[in-house]
């Protein structure tokens, strides 16, 4: 991985970029829903402050997709990392009296969010030299984002008790700044040349997403990509309820929060490696491990819940992140190979879509249902729709994955 990142300098600069966005991200993360905890008393609006993370995101998509394929995704980068920067801000303003200010302004980070996430993993197969880089690529880069979680939420914590939440929310949007220095810095062209006349012509939302969607139905496996994500999130409303289980069952503040945050790093850090090292370049074993992942998860959320003491509730939210990473990183991976370039940040940004409503939807209701029967029993009955969705998942791709593993077998 060094070597990569030693020889390959465009890719080791969107590498720096993401790990310094990551930590502001977790940074923030932590004092927001400390914060509106304190604030607010109410799971339900700490659950919010999650869908605030992710439910922008599904709106913006439509138009983050068809932006990523057809504008210069660097110069995207730049723009938009300078406009989250100025929003992060808007979360000094939050107080007693001004607890819906943190949902604006989260919102519109989020919302940007869906432009940068799909430009930047758009961008990777062309960042890369070969094949084999891009399955590297992605190892590191899923690693990355769990490394930063575990490392930026526990050291978000301590920072955020130590010099105050401001202190974290200013770290944030300095973060910003920073990504998006690097980002200007990448030379190599970001995407493959099109037509000058598509570039000029108006964008259009609805059709050009219609366009991406129906190229996906027109591949099962493509398709399939698409909804392993989403297929994971029916019980990704549990991670709302983190900083609940800290705060409620084992009484902590935001130093347990962090460690809880930080936990479900460790382990979203290690499983994508571990899971790239197993598929390959493999898209059936691809298919494989993002079910058994999605499984996993919910079967180590729900075990981790019910533990009587604090690290062992953190140990199994390690194991269940294991999953999430690798399933996450996985279906990304499978997206980038098997999505033309001219499609790709609209099939990427189809999926952020579907993964980010459901996460959303899921949160919410996680939220309501702890504050009405209690947070350990709204994670069971979560954990248990998960591990259903995932069965029906892994039941389903069985004849794809044959067909994978043996491309001369007739399509059924």
């Amino acid at each position: 991985m060094l070597k990569m990142l030693r020889s390959n300098a465009d890719l080791r600069r969107m590498f720096v970029a993401q790990v310094i966005s990551y930590m502001g991200d977790w940074f923030s993360f932590v004092a927001l829903v400390g914060l509106i905890k304190d604030l607010t008393d109410s799971n339900f609006l700490v659950s919010m402050v999650m869908v605030s993370f992710s439910l922008p995101s599904f709106f913006a998509s439509p138009i983050a997709g068809p932006m990523v394929d057809r504008f210069d995704r660097r110069r995207i980068l730049m723009i938009v990392s300078g406009v989250q920067a100025a929003a992060a801000l808007g979360l000094l303003l939050v107080g007693a009296d001004t607890v819906w200010l943190a949902f604006v302004f989260q919102s519109t980070v989020s919302a940007l969010a869906a432009v940068i996430g799909p430009a930047s993993q758009a961008a990777i197969p062309n960042v890369v030299r070969d094949p084999d880089e891009l399955s590297r690529a992605n190892a590191l880069l899923g690693s990355t984002w769990g490394v930063m979680l575990a490392v930026g939420a526990a050291i978000g914590g301590l920072f955020a008790a130590t010099f105050g939440r401001d202190a974290a929310f200013v770290a944030n949007a300095v973060s910003f700044v920073l990504s998006g220095f690097f980002f200007a810095r990448v030379r190599t062209p970001m995407q493959a040349p099109s037509d000058p006349a598509k570039r000029r012509s108006r964008l259009r939302p609805i059709a050009d997403m219609r366009e991406a969607l129906a190229h996906a139905r027109r591949d099962p496996v493509l398709m399939a990509l698409m909804l392993s994500k989403t297929t994971f999130a029916v019980g990704s409303g549990v991670v709302s309820q983190l900083a609940v289980l800290a705060s409620d069952v084992f009484k902590g503040g935001d130093g347990y929060r962090g460690v809880l945050i930080g936990a479900r790093g460790l382990g979203a850090g290690i499983g994508p490696a571990l899971a790239m090292k197993y598929t390959g370049r493999d898209l059936g074993r691809v298919l494989k491990v993002c079910g058994v992942s999605s499984l996993a998860f919910s079967l180590c959320y729900l075990t981790g819940a019910w533990m009587p003491v604090f690290g062992l509730a953190a140990f199994f939210i390690v194991l269940a992140h294991l999953g999430g990473g690798a399933q996450w990183t996985l279906s990304t991976f499978g997206l980038q190979m098997r999505a033309p370039d001219e499609m790709r940040g609209r099939i990427i940004a189809g999926d952020f879509a579907l993964v980010t409503l459901m996460m959303s939807v899921t949160s919410a209701l996680a939220g309501l249902l702890s504050d009405a029967i209690g947070v350990r029993e709204s994670i069971t009955v979560f954990t248990g729709a998960a591990a259903v969705a995932s069965f029906v998942y892994i039941t389903s791709t069985r004849h794809l994955r044959t067909r994978l593993l043996n491309p001369r077998s007739p399509a059924p």
